[in-house]
Formats: C-alpha cells, structure tokens, sequence
C-alpha cells in the first residue's frame, strides 16, 4: 500500500509539474512499468498472424518505451548531467502519463465516431498531452543539466515523446 501512495504522489507531481525534487529524490520503476504497459496494451494491434497491419504490438511499444528512455539517460549522462541513472528512467518513465491518458481519451472518440471531426479532437488532444508531457519532464531534468547543455537534452525528450504520440495518433483498432 505504501508503494501505491507513492505512486499516485508521483502522478500528482506529473499532472500539476513543478520544481521539485521528490519525484527525483524517491525514485522507483513501478509507475513507469504500469504506465508503459497500459500504453503497450492499449496501443496493441491484430493477432500475430493476421495479414492487416492494425498497429504495434505489445512488444514493440514496450521496447521503444524503454529503449528511448535509457537513449534519453544516457545521452543526459553523457553531457554531463547529475541526475542518476534510474532517477532519469523514472522521470520519463512517470512523464508518459499524459500520453496515457490521451490514449484513453482517443480511444472514447474512437469509439463513439470515426471520421474527420474525430481525428481533429483526437489530434488536439494529442498534441496538448505531447507538450504536457515534455514540459513536465524538462521541468525535472533540465536543472541537472550544465548550462549550456539544456538544449542538448531536451530535443531527445522532444523525439522521445514525438513518437509516443505518434504512435498513439495514428492508432486505429
């Protein structure tokens, strides 16, 4: 139960982003793991051996999640950074939040119309989760960055979460 508060803190500090050090402080890989498998479960495509190509499945979303990420950390790292390896994993692990539940969110539209209206709501959701998304984690590791590394860091967060939310807009079930 302990483990659950402190990942619903955790979502907290995402959804409302601020500087703080907890979500840095207290770092742990079970949100980050729920987070990415309700992802890679949503976003799931038709049986293995089905000929239409209906979206990814389970395992590429799984993998692009974390193999971006621990790119993203190490890249950070690199550069020069003071954040710890797993401190950097479970802040963008945690910053996919957004992206989830704009899944959820174009999976209701989805289901309740499918045509020119749906994909302008479902685009503008998706490009307001995006932006959530990557403010939310520049907010947390931009300050261990050296000063005249920022820019370095961010554009992988930006590509990072680009392709999340690529693959969530053009998801169709």
């Amino acid at each position: 139960m302990r483990d659950l508060k402190a990942v619903g803190k955790k979502f907290i500090h995402v959804m409302y982003p601020k500087k703080s050090s907890t979500l840095l402080r207290d770092w742990d890989l079970w949100g980050p793991l729920i987070l990415c498998v309700l992802l890679a479960l949503m976003l799931q495509g038709g049986a293995a051996n089905n000929t239409d190509d209906r979206g990814p499945q389970f395992a590429e979303v799984f993998v692009i999640v974390w193999f971006g990420a621990v790119v993203i950390t190490l890249n950070s790292k690199l550069l020069g950074g003071t954040i710890s390896f797993f401190q950097s994993l479970c802040v963008l692990g945690y910053c996919i939040l957004p992206l989830t539940v704009a899944l959820l969110i174009c999976r209701l539209v989805l289901m309740a119309h499918d045509g020119t209206g749906a994909f302008v709501v479902r685009l503008l959701v998706v490009i307001a989760m995006f932006i959530w998304s990557t403010l939310a984690s520049t907010a947390f590791l931009v300050d261990s960055q050296p000063p005249n590394r920022k820019a370095l860091v961010v554009y992988p967060i930006f590509l990072f979460y680009f392709v999340i939310s690529w693959m969530i807009l053009t998801f169709t079930p």
